[in-house]
């Protein structure tokens, strides 16, 4: 496979002056499909520019559409110009199956420029869709520094297809196409979720990771006002009464706490979480106990097997049961 699309001295994309009537919306999946997509190749190539290519999945209403889903695509053998039609077919029609709703809408690729390579492989998809679009991932672009975060910050470029004519010659070219980040709700917490780490952690585990956070923040922006404090009486630092005012408020609404009632409740409720989590732990070292010795009797028991495990589970099944209850009866 070639590393990647040579750029072609003549652009295939028109000037910035000419704009697309496209109103085009891309959901967080196919950005994080194709962004995967790439990066897993680059582990298996071992190359810092993999040919990635893929298809894109949506619904197209008028003038207005919206990008939901990406699927990867496959080539010849030895061939990274010819795609695989058999394999885009069925790959298709599998998520039809599944997403009734979802048509074939374009193509996705990674390149630093669309080029005329791009074209060849564009013109292979007409076939699915009158006018496929193409949506590029350009890693080297450096993105905005604004702080006004909008879709346009992503390394993401969208091409409609068009017509060109030029010197009474027609060629195909593309236009670039403005875009939006759409998100729902359950798009909004997919994404949360993949950006904490996903995978094994339990809610009680998040719960308790964003509590932890939280009590660390409140620590640090403690510190900070025990310092200014602490500089304003080493005189390191000039006085404001504004702020030591609020200070002085902030701490008079907060709950007496150094007094022997809440002392006395705060060690009663301490003494019963660790009483708790003593008893917790016991039990599951009961159970540990009894399943070691249900083995054991299994193995060394022979034919009183039987009888030696109904005994022993009878007598732990009532309450004040003497330890000769635990003994063979013939």
């Amino acid at each position: 496979m070639t590393s990647h699309m040579d750029t072609d001295e003549q652009s295939v994309v028109l000037p910035s002056s000419t704009t697309s009537g496209l109103s085009l919306s891309l959901h967080p999946l196919p950005i994080l499909n194709i962004s995967e997509h790439l990066t897993r190749l680059k582990l298996q190539t071992r190359s810092n520019s993999p040919f990635v290519l893929g298809a894109l999945l949506g619904t197209q209403n008028g003038r207005e559409v919206e990008i939901v889903n990406t699927f990867e695509l496959a080539t010849e053998e030895g061939r990274d110009d010819l795609v695989d039609h058999d394999f885009l077919v069925s790959r298709r029609d599998q998520y039809k199956q599944v997403f009734p709703s979802l048509e074939f809408i374009g193509w996705y690729t990674v390149s630093p420029v669309p080029t005329s390579r791009h074209i060849a492989l564009h013109e292979q998809f007409t076939g699915y869709c009158s006018t496929p679009l193409l949506l590029v991932l350009q890693p080297s672009t450096i993105t905005s520094s604004s702080s006004d975060i909008t879709g346009q910050t992503l390394p993401f470029k969208a091409y409609e297809p068009t017509i060109e004519i030029r010197d009474k010659k027609t060629r195909s070219v593309f236009i670039e196409a403005p875009y939006k980040v759409e998100t729902g709700e359950a798009e909004r917490i997919a994404v949360d979720w993949t950006a904490k780490g996903g995978g094994g952690s339990t809610s009680l585990e998040s719960h308790l990771q964003a509590q932890r956070a939280a009590v660390k923040m409140l620590y640090e922006r403690i510190l900070v006002l025990v310092q200014y404090v602490t500089n304003v009486i080493a005189g390191q630092v000039p006085t404001d009464h504004t702020t030591l005012r609020s200070l002085s408020a902030l701490i008079a609404s907060l709950p007496a706490s150094e007094n022997k009632g809440f002392r006395d409740e705060f060690n009663t409720e301490y003494e019963d979480v660790q009483l708790t989590a003593f008893l917790s732990s016991l039990t599951k070292s009961t159970n540990i106990l009894n399943d070691l010795v249900d083995k054991h009797l299994v193995l060394t028991g022979g034919s009183r097997d039987d009888r030696t495990i109904t005994l022993r589970r009878r007598g732990m099944g009532r309450q004040g049961t003497m330890p000769g209850d635990w003994a063979m009866h013939p």
